[in-house]
């Protein structure tokens, strides 16, 4: 059975306070990895957060001060 996995597999804030998220995508065959892509976004300071996941909220609420 393949199996398709998205994680975010990192955070980082910059010296302008952005934001830089990492989604891992894995696609896997019965445990074993196929094959990994990676996607990448940046948050802006007064961007929505809306549809972020809590950990990427949390880190914009403590660098951003909201």
């Amino acid at each position: 059975m393949i199996t398709k996995t998205e994680v975010i597999d990192s955070i980082n804030v910059d010296e302008s306070n952005s934001i830089n998220v990492r989604t891992a995508t894995v696609l896997s065959e019965d445990g074993v990895e196929l094959s990994r892509t990676y996607h990448r976004h940046v948050l802006m300071v007064g961007d929505s957060l809306a549809g972020q996941d809590v950990r990427v909220i949390a880190i914009a609420s403590a660098a951003w001060g909201s």
